[in-house]
């Protein structure tokens, strides 16, 4: 495994001196470049979380990945370079109330600050957030981390909308090994929104695109655009147009217009 290949394959060529401004410039290189996606999942292919493994799906063959996959690549990265990383255990909210524990892995960097770095959230913050309590703007959105006992909990606000919570975590440093059991339920367990749900999304300077199950969602500037997929080439079209994602000839894309069928 090389770090150049990795870095070539989110565009990065600046400086890799591990500061806070490389840290900014890798975190949202990697969330223009990279999309979060769990097509594995309704297609049926099983998820494996060892780094060459992963550095072989996102950097070789320019896949995405979900939160397990995309933070624990990012986390070598960012080892290779030689910041300080620890993986954490996050428990994203669903409703009024948190999942339970190794639900998301998000991770802790320090450098001249601490600071919570996530690549594998989708929809979230472009550049990593300072670990304090203030609240951090970034493009429209607020973002703020509250400090209750020994957790912290991620808020974030859209513009004219009230304070979501995200997810909550713990400062514990935890290893790869410890999320095997949540990433096996995210596969294949129903109670899981990932089995019934093919989901393809990357950031874009001027907000989003996703696939989502048979429907293609552009936000511009806080604009959405939304349209019906016609069909299998329709899709795969938009995986290569957008996402610079090529699905293999034996991949049946037709699954992943209405996974829910294959789930049942």
């Amino acid at each position: 495994m090389d770090p150049k290949e990795y870095l070539r394959r989110i565009g990065y060529d600046g400086p890799l001196t591990p500061t806070i401004p490389t840290l900014t410039q890798l975190h949202s290189a990697h969330l223009y470049a990279v999309p979060f996606e769990n097509l594995d999942i309704p297609l049926g292919t099983p998820i494996q979380l060892s780094l060459p493994a992963l550095f072989d799906k996102i950097v070789r063959r320019r896949r995405g990945g979900f939160c397990y996959e995309l933070n624990s690549l990012f986390r070598w990265l960012l080892q290779e370079i030689g910041f300080e990383v620890q993986m954490l255990s996050g428990r994203v909210f669903n409703g009024s109330a948190p999942g339970p524990e190794f639900d998301h892995m998000l991770l802790q960097v320090d450098t001249e600050r601490q600071f919570v770095a996530d690549v594998g959230f989708g929809d979230s913050f472009i550049e990593p957030l300072v670990l304090s309590q203030e609240v951090q703007a970034q493009n429209a959105d607020n973002f703020r981390l509250d400090k209750e006992g020994d957790e912290w909990v991620l808020f974030r606000r859209k513009p004219g909308a009230d304070w979501e919570p995200q997810y909550v975590f713990s400062l514990k440093p935890r290893q790869i090994e410890e999320f095997g059991e949540m990433c096996r339920f995210h596969q294949t367990s129903p109670e899981s929104p990932f089995p019934a749900k093919s989901l393809c999304s990357l950031a874009t300077h001027e907000g989003r695109v996703t696939l989502s199950n048979d429907r293609f969602i552009v936000t511009s500037r806080g604009h959405r655009e939304e349209h019906a997929i016609a069909g299998p080439e329709e899709y795969r079209n938009l995986l290569r147009t957008h996402f610079g994602l090529e699905l293999s000839n034996d991949v049946d894309a037709a699954t992943l217009l209405a996974p829910g069928r294959r789930a049942r």
